[in-house]
């Protein structure tokens, strides 16, 4: 195989998703526009633009340190100078059409549209129940037992932990394995009402199985959400993705449909990272 510059590519099969390409019916959600980024004096983004689209999953890919959880960070503000001292941002970031650092914007209220799921499952030490109901909670979005208990069987149904957990909502959330924790912290992500799920390698710390079923949760849930997801496995990216923004010391490399990036990259790093031969 070879790619658009002509470059033989190394034996590398690539399974992607039934839907690997951008939908022209899904609107921008999220419109990046020459975004620089500093920690200090260091810079970790340099000019970067990208759209991000509603209900499909983003894949950003890159090698480590080169700017992924940076701007994955500054989408929902929580790279802001009041949560990590000494940072600086220029350009626009805008969700649905509207720039989230406007100076009359609210960081509290654009964070509540963002639901997040670390690298390691992190459920609180509280039970399952109490960590699916919390975020509906402190957001005031339900009163009452009845509404909060169908907010925490919806969700636990929604990421197919219902019927594991419906006799454990007692049992803290750190009893269950890596990956039913990992369908918890979707869970929790999702109960407060997001449009934007953000997953900074989200099946880094779990087994084949428990990641064969998250990559199958994120296919489902993209229906619903706006999804980006930070990962280093190749294979992953192209089976969940339908959009790819490929990183290198911060500046973005390339970015297009899934089956453009895997199956006929048109940058050399690209090519080279994806076939790892480099990363």
């Amino acid at each position: 195989m070879q790619t658009a510059t002509g470059h033989d590519l190394v034996d590398f099969q690539v399974h992607l998703s039934d839907a690997p390409s951008h939908n022209i019916d899904h609107p921008v959600k999220i419109d990046v526009d020459n975004v620089d980024f500093w920690y200090g004096r260091k810079q970790a983004l340099k000019d970067v633009s990208l759209q991000i689209f509603e209900r499909e999953v983003t894949a950003f890919i890159g090698p480590s340190g080169c700017g992924k959880t940076t701007l994955l960070r500054c989408l929902n503000r929580s790279n802001d100078p009041d949560i990590v001292p000494g940072t600086r941002l220029t350009g626009t970031i805008s969700l649905d059409g509207e720039d989230i650092y406007a100076p009359d914007a609210d960081p509290t209220a654009l964070r509540r549209r963002f639901g997040w799921v670390a690298q390691k499952p992190n459920p609180f030490p509280w039970s399952v129940y109490a960590n699916v109901a919390y975020g509906p909670r402190i957001h005031g979005m339900v009163y009452g037992r009845e509404q909060t208990d169908e907010i925490v069987e919806t969700c636990l149904h929604r990421v197919g932990l219902w019927d594991e957990v419906k006799d454990r909502l007692k049992t803290p959330g750190t009893d269950l394995s890596g990956g039913q924790q990992q369908r918890l912290c979707v869970a929790r992500a999702i109960a407060a009402d997001p449009e934007v799920i953000l997953m900074d390698e989200p099946a880094s710390a779990l087994d084949p199985l428990a990641t064969a079923r998250l990559e199958q949760l994120i296919d489902e849930l993209r229906t619903h959400y706006t999804i980006i997801i930070i990962t280093h496995n190749m294979q992953q990216a192209a089976r969940v993705s339908q959009r790819v923004a490929v990183f290198h010391l911060g500046s973005l490399v390339e970015e297009g449909d899934a089956e453009h990036i895997f199956v006929n990259p048109q940058h050399e790093l690209t090519q080279a990272y994806v076939t790892g031969r480099f990363g």
